[in-house]
């Protein structure tokens, strides 16, 4: 197993690390560590791929397994908010929703012999959930920070279906074949 995929395994095991301390350690310390266990794993993210490509490290096991650790990380944290009731259930219904319908979407184009190149907005996408998830869960009490939630929140969700949106219609040749 190469250093790229390692990462990603090691952001796959941060996930339940990072739910047990947002979940049984005393609040306040519960949501600082869990942030922090959350933007380390995130930033495996962005590491993994910029290791996997300069190194020519790049292989089937990567390209599985980091969306899914990435869709993993980020289902994990939001599906907790709600529980939390840190955010509303539809935020993360849609965003859920996107990601099935992009995951089947993929698996058709697989199907088809159709190569779907990762699409910008997808990164936008992402990195607005991964900035929105720590703001959110820190839940900071200043007075402008829940003007600030709500927007990261209302951006999330945006480049959420944009990007979805945008990932279908530049590749519609899947669903007309």
């Amino acid at each position: 197993m190469n250093l790229a995929n390692k990462l990603t395994m090691l952001r796959v095991f941060m996930i339940p690390v990072f739910l047990l301390v947002l979940f049984l350690a005393p609040e306040p310390v519960n949501r600082y560590v869990a942030v922090i266990i959350f933007i380390v794993a995130s930033l495996t993210d962005m590491l993994d791929g910029k290791i996997a490509r300069k190194y020519n490290l790049v292989s089937n096991f990567g390209k599985f397994m980091d969306p899914l650790a990435d869709k993993l990380l980020v289902m994990s944290a939001l599906v907790s908010m709600v529980a939390l009731e840190d955010l509303a259930a539809w935020v993360v219904i849609v965003i859920l929703a996107r990601e099935f319908a992009i995951t089947g979407f993929r698996t058709l184009a697989m199907e088809a012999n159709i190569v779907m190149a990762a699409s910008w907005w997808g990164k936008v996408k992402t990195t607005t959930q991964m900035i929105m998830i720590p703001v959110v869960l820190l839940n900071l009490p200043f007075g402008f920070m829940p003007m600030v939630e709500t927007v990261l929140v209302w951006l999330a969700v945006f480049f959420t279906i944009f990007s979805g949106a945008d990932y279908i219609i530049k590749n519609k040749q899947v669903l007309l074949g």
